[in-house]
């Protein structure tokens, strides 16, 4: 094919994107909604997983100290802590200390209130452990120690979190599954419509000996640009959306969450990849049907 017909083609492609604009808007409003829709479900998962990488990285656990415990008692279970296998530092964590973490939440009267005889906080133990794969077995031996209460096991966050991503990532998959047949459905219809309005001007071409190559061309051209455009913008829409979302979880629970910036080039370039298959293979579904229907009545159309 000569560069000067390629270059016809191609602009008769970015013509009919002009001369269906509503149905294109339609088009990329939906793909852009399903690529946005999966980025965010990615960028969930990925925070989740590191935060509970992160909770599996940590060794150190929270041992609770009964209330009528005595100080002979809660000496002599740091004693014990110390002396397992598994252990391998142990420190304690006076009740007086852990209510000065609530004086801002509590507010200075309820904190004077607290203060004393008035504190409901157990003492505690901050203890590490040395081995993870014998996590279970050091808690249950702790909780064995005479004057514990309870011990703050980590494994149960990180399970929970990753209950979490699962259910995400089921939600997720099942939404864009119904968003690409979406925007399949709408593509195909508006590339159908710009054949439909051109139908005349394929027949005089297909008269002349054009083959059914050249007639798709420009249809394969429509919906790669609307692809592309759709997952340009639905990058720069999931970097504004992501970042005001997770400003403002980070107001309610502060944690260390994953940067888009540090990711966009991925999304970017997979975005864009993505919208392009879309839009060609929704080209190609409305071109196919539409060629076989019509091709071999080439003067009645």
């Amino acid at each position: 094919m000569k560069l000067s017909n390629l270059g016809y083609l191609i602009k008769e492609g970015i013509r009919n994107i002009w001369s269906n604009r509503m149905m294109s808007l339609a088009s990329i409003g939906v793909l852009l909604s399903c690529l946005v829709l999966t980025g965010a479900a990615v960028m969930a998962s990925l925070n989740v997983k590191t935060i509970v990488d992160k909770v599996g990285d940590s060794n150190e656990t929270t041992v609770y100290m009964e209330d009528k415990a005595t100080d002979a008692e809660i000496t002599n279970a740091g004693k014990q802590m110390e002396g397992l296998s598994n252990v391998t530092s142990v420190s304690f964590f006076p009740k007086e200390e852990a209510i000065k973490d609530y004086k801002d939440v509590l507010g200075d009267k309820v904190f004077a209130e607290m203060e004393g005889d008035g504190n409901p906080l157990p003492d505690a133990y901050k203890v590490t452990v040395k081995d993870l794969s014998k996590y279970e077995s050091t808690v249950k031996q702790i909780q064995n120690i005479k004057g514990v209460a309870t011990v703050s096991s980590q494994t149960d966050v990180a399970d929970k979190l990753t209950s979490l991503n699962k259910i995400i990532q089921i939600l997720s998959v099942a939404i864009v599954l119904a968003l690409v047949i979406i925007s399949l459905f709408i593509i195909s219809n508006t590339i159908r419509m710009s054949m439909y309005a051109r139908r005349y001007e394929i027949s005089i071409m297909k008269s002349v000996g054009a083959t059914d190559t050249f007639v798709r061309i420009p249809f394969l051209v429509e919906g790669i640009i609307i692809g592309a455009l759709s997952g340009v913008i639905s990058t720069f829409g999931l970097m504004l959306i992501y970042d005001l979302i997770i400003e403002a979880l980070q107001y309610v629970v502060p944690f260390k969450a994953i940067t888009f910036n540090s990711v966009m080039w991925p999304f970017l370039g997979a975005f864009i990849i993505a919208g392009v298959f879309v839009g060609i293979l929704g080209g190609l579904i409305s071109i196919g049907k539409y060629l076989k229907k019509e091709g071999s009545i080439i003067l009645g159309w």
